[in-house]
């Protein structure tokens, strides 16, 4: 699959978020609890960022277009089948109470799989990649609070829903954050090592910001 292809799937993917946000409002009804348009909003949004950011950087560590393809449709799937559950007005996750509930909450456990195996392919293209200092360290963060946005989800797999809502979705945009303040630096006339410095502030501020998160979710 081409980067363009991927590109223009999560410009889609987002503005499925924007119009489900629409039908809220106008709609009304709850914004928490299992049957409602949060998940529609959330799942629009973040995925429609993820994929373009995860397209991006797997463009400048050369990873096979392959891992696209198959995060593009994982990703595709996920927002599909939540949207449709959520016009089905019922749970998207942990509903067994049809067959055809069944296969979607199967059907999403599979995608969420395969998604935490196509970001662990971008982690380890990233850590093998030859990029200049500030935009490694960026991505290489960023890779790295992907992977653990994807622990937090497993989390509320094992918990069926658990309480990681928040970390898991402040965790899930470093990979986007930070190599684009990186390549926005790149603009500037600053030598390497002020760069590297300005990364890495962000990038910790970034992890004690999710950090933050995951004990809000904790105590909450």
């Amino acid at each position: 699959m081409t980067s363009r292809v991927a590109y223009r799937v999560s410009a889609l993917l987002f503005l499925s978020g924007l119009a489900h946000l629409v039908v809220f409002f106008v709609n009304g009804g709850p914004w928490e609890g299992p049957v409602s348009w949060r998940k529609a909003v959330t799942f629009g949004l973040s995925f429609g960022l993820t994929l373009a950011s995860y397209t991006w950087v797997a463009g400048f560590v050369r990873l096979r277009s392959v891992w696209v393809g198959v995060f593009t449709g994982a990703s595709v799937a996920e927002v599909a089948l939540i949207s449709l559950q959520a016009w089905r007005k019922v749970p998207s996750h942990f509903n067994e109470s049809t067959a055809f509930d069944t296969l979607v909450t199967r059907a999403l456990t599979v995608g969420g799989i395969t998604l935490v195996v196509c970001v662990v392919a971008l982690a380890v293209a990233v850590f093998k990649a030859s990029l200049p200092p500030a935009m490694r360290l960026a991505a290489r963060v960023g890779a790295a609070s992907l992977v653990v946005a994807m622990a937090f989800g497993g989390l509320m797999v094992a918990e069926r829903g658990g309480s990681w809502k928040l970390a898991h979705g402040v965790a899930m945009h470093g990979v986007l954050l930070l190599p684009l303040l990186a390549w926005l630096l790149d603009f500037t006339t600053w030598e390497d090592r002020r760069k590297v410095r300005v990364v890495r502030a962000a990038a910790g501020g970034y992890a004690a910001l999710v950090g933050a998160a995951a004990v809000f979710n904790a105590l909450v």
